[in-house]
């Protein structure tokens, strides 16, 4: 199921970005030492008191914008309060109510949506007095912060979590293996998914951006019921059009939130960009399982499979698990190995294994390699055991998870996957000192 979605809405400079990053905690980027992880910096998760939502960072507000640029950026805000589940109205406690301010409280008021009304850079006690100007907007009382110092943010997000909607039930469903195909715009997203299911399920144009949401297909694929998701190309943010298409990168980021599988479209005229990259890493932190289909293959002359499939491992080497199929989408070449091998990627997502096996491979590898240690205290490993699947999910029992390094964990993964494959899925290490619930 899809976050809730909170956006901060206000004019310029007063403070949206320096509040989504201190929201986030550090750092709002995924958390991992390797090249082209980083996400763009518009959005990030945020988890508090147990409740996860994704917080949206918006430009400055202009109600009469002056200029194409302004009215892209009201657009924008726009999509993003109609796709919100609640809104952050951030004003400047230091510059007090200013006739914009009243303006887009008006526009706000006409939402619907929750709001919550947060005077920010009240920076110290006399500042936060001026916070009481604000009643005057006509949202209820004003929440002071400082989004630099950190005041107050604790307070804000406790009101924000008793603001977002309660999750429905779950109810139990029929197994559906659920596929979003993701990607760079113009690179065949909505022609692969034709090409899969056989049919003109979904608009296929030149036009970079033609599919503007996500577009869910149901079909059955040798006895096995398949939710394919096509969605907006993912745009560097550097090259963001107007509102519709701006916010297209959230809805295609909740496609894979939604997911068990990313078919991660590739180019092959183009080779492996930085924004490939940036789209791995997202589905790689989100722990989805993933099949890049080089995609265009008809156009490449002479092209070595093997020589290809190496270099876009080395690319994308932090992946080095996933599985390269080259495919022209176009005349069906190579289109009829892509479900075959999502749905092995989906089997692996639901293997289970026992607990001996498990902590039989972890005391080996312990026994391989020189355990981390800081100063006289040396990391030791007490019990793991596999807690979940689709993400396989192991738990590992330790003296001290102050001790885990990063190279450490990739160890232990690494001698995971190479005991009981996990072929094309991240799998999930998480650690905990004993005695923790």
């Amino acid at each position: 199921m899809s976050k809730p979605i909170v956006a901060i809405v206000g004019r310029q400079n007063v403070g949206k970005s320096t509040l989504l990053n201190r929201m986030a905690g550090k750092p709002i980027a995924i958390v991992a030492d390797l090249p082209g992880t980083t996400r763009d910096r518009i959005f990030a998760d945020v988890s508090w008191q147990e409740v996860g939502f994704t917080i949206v960072d918006t430009g400055g507000l202009e109600l009469r914008p002056r200029s194409t640029m302004a009215q892209g950026v009201r657009e924008q805000v726009e999509v993003a309060i109609a796709e919100a589940d609640a809104i952050i109205f951030l004003v400047d406690v230091r510059d007090g109510v200013i006739p914009s301010d009243s303006e887009i409280a008006d526009m706000l008021r006409q939402s619907s949506k929750p709001i919550v009304l947060v005077a920010n850079k009240a920076d110290n006690a006399k500042l936060e007095t001026g916070a009481v100007e604000f009643y005057q907007l006509g949202l209820g009382e004003p929440l002071v912060i400082s989004a630099y110092h950190g005041r107050g943010i604790a307070e804000l997000l406790d009101k924000i979590i008793a603001l977002l909607p309660a999750p429905p039930p779950i109810k139990a469903e029929p197994e559906v293996m659920k596929v979003a195909i993701v990607g760079r715009p113009n690179v065949g997203k909505s022609m692969l998914l034709n090409a899969l299911v056989g049919g003109e399920r979904a608009i296929v144009n030149d036009v970079p951006g033609t599919t503007r949401d996500a577009i869910d297909t149901l079909f059955d694929f040798d006895g096995q019921s398949v939710l394919l998701i096509d969605t907006a190309g993912i745009r560097r943010r550097g090259r963001l059009g107007t509102g519709v298409e701006r916010y297209s990168v959230l809805r295609a980021l909740r496609a894979i939130d939604r997911a068990d599988i990313a078919l991660l479209v590739l180019d092959a005229t183009e080779l492996v960009t930085a924004q490939d990259m940036h789209i791995a890493g997202y589905i790689q932190q989100a722990a989805k399982g993933i099949v890049l289909v080089v995609n265009k293959w008809d156009l490449v002359a002479d092209g070595n499979i093997k020589e290809y499939h190496k270099y876009i491992l080395r690319q994308i080497k932090f992946m080095s698990y996933a599985s390269v199929l080259c495919i022209s989408a176009k005349f069906g070449q190579g289109v009829d190995k892509v479900m075959p091998e999502a749905r092995q990627v989906y089997q692996e997502r639901l293997k289970r294994l026992p607990t001996a096996a498990v902590n039989s491979v972890v005391q080996q590898a312990v026994a391989a390699h020189s355990l981390p240690r800081s100063g006289t205290k040396q990391l030791k490993i007490l019990y793991a055991t596999q807690a979940e699947v689709n993400p396989p999910t192991f738990i590992f029992f330790v003296n001290d998870v102050g001790l885990i390094h990063f190279s450490y964990r990739r160890y232990l993964e690494n001698k995971l996957r190479q005991s009981f494959g996990f072929a094309g899925t991240s799998i999930r290490l998480v650690f905990k000192t004993r005695g923790e619930s």
